[in-house]
């Protein structure tokens, strides 16, 4: 028996009325509500269009030093190779902010960076992100209503007041202006220690928002505090799936989200890349899950694993849980080690990679016709209490 392979749309079948979902799995209908945007006002180049390249580089030169392209270490090769400058989210925000000449800061991210490059940047200077639906699933699991009741939740148990929050830089505008209007500092994987020593210095709980992972490897493992210090909030549960006694007796209130990709791995996939390369060194990001940074051999953020590579000796071996562009790119830089990917399983940062080479040339393009596409705002009070945030993670000791 065959199974049959030509099943026809719905939209083609007689006597049957599509829905609004089957077009939406069809593609033939966008959801703005979970869509940022996908259309662009105009033609997007044709991914095949040999000229792509030489269409980039000729819109770059026409704009000269009127822009400044930022590339993410995970975005496409295609891409960083027209990058001014490339770093993790919070290096490329302070970046933007150090060319206040730059009309145009082009961001070849996602949402949540091109905000933090707003609000660090000059009410003259205008962000730019190619593709509007380059988001973070990360970022997209804490909004700002579910925070805002979360608060409720903290103040109900009677320990708001004794709360600090820390919001991983890996969040929205709102998210972080939350954070600033609470008292509270942004944090990166790099700097996550200092950020939960200072908070605790200023109350006597976090709420780490909204990678639980990284909060939690950084409480327990850099801080010495215990698993059961920590408990996990659920902004899909009643009170968080929290009785208030559990939230009067936790030092760490961590978020229900994960990175999607460093969320794969497993402490399987550390365990079967020992046995597939003899004497490999495993070195992973801290938004992976607690068991597999104890798996590790090394843990650390995505410029600590560059540096890292940057000083390996040659012939050593090594075992990358991050994301794949970076980790392709890292083994071609050194082509004297043995540079592979944790897991057996390809995994692209699917958002990041909607920013590709004819979004790009559709962007630098239209700057040169005099037209601003796709330009990032954050509104100005967000931006205020944003800021706040931003700069008491500059000011941490």
């Amino acid at each position: 028996m065959t199974a049959r392979t030509d099943v026809a749309s719905p939209e083609l079948m007689p006597g049957v009325t599509p829905t609004p979902l089957a077009l939406l799995l069809l593609g033939r209908q966008s959801d703005p509500a979970s869509e940022r945007g996908v259309d662009c006002p105009g033609d997007l180049p044709a991914a095949s269009d040999p000229t792509l390249v030489a269409r980039a580089r000729a819109a770059k030169a026409a704009l000269g030093e009127r822009v400044f392209v930022l590339g993410h270490h995970y975005q496409r090769d295609e891409v960083i190779e027209f990058a001014d400058v490339t770093g993790d989210s919070f290096k490329l925000a302070q970046q933007a902010a150090a060319r206040p000449d730059a009309e145009f800061i082009v961001f070849a991210g996602v949402h949540f960076m091109a905000e933090s490059a707003d609000i660090l940047t000059g009410p003259d200077q205008k962000v730019l992100l190619p593709d509007l639906a380059a988001g973070c699933s990360m970022a997209d699991m804490a909004t700002f209503e579910q925070v805002e009741q979360c608060w409720d939740d903290l103040a109900a148990a009677g320990v708001a007041d004794t709360v600090v929050p820390v919001s991983y830089m890996n969040s929205s505008a709102a998210i972080k202006g939350f954070t600033g209007r609470h008292g509270g500092t942004i944090c990166t994987s790099s700097n996550a220690k200092r950020a939960l020593e200072w908070a605790l210095t200023q109350g006597t709980k976090v709420l780490f928002l909204p990678d639980q992972h990284l909060g939690r490897n950084t409480a327990v493992l850099e801080l010495g505090l215990s698993l059961d210090d920590c408990v996990l909030y659920d902004p899909h549960k009643p009170g968080g799936g929290l009785t208030a006694q559990q939230l009067q007796d936790a030092t760490m209130v961590l978020w229900k989200g994960h990175c999607s990709v460093h969320g794969r791995f497993t402490a399987q996939s550390v365990a079967d890349v020992r046995e597939r390369v003899p004497g490999v060194t495993v070195l992973v990001h801290p938004e992976v899950k607690h068991e597999v940074v104890l798996a590790a051999d090394l843990v650390g953020s995505t410029e600590y694993i560059i540096r890292a590579l940057d000083a390996a000796p040659a012939g050593s071996s090594w075992a990358i849980g991050t994301e794949l562009n970076l980790v392709r790119r890292l083994a071609k830089a050194h082509p004297d080690k043995t540079v592979v990917f944790l897991d057996k399983t390809v995994c692209f940062c699917s958002t990041m990679n909607r920013i590709d080479l004819p979004h790009l040339v559709w962007t630098l393009e239209s700057l040169v016709e005099g037209r601003v596409v796709n330009q990032i705002s954050v509104e100005p009070e967000t931006a205020r209490y944003a800021k706040q945030a931003l700069d008491q993670m500059l000011a941490l000791p």
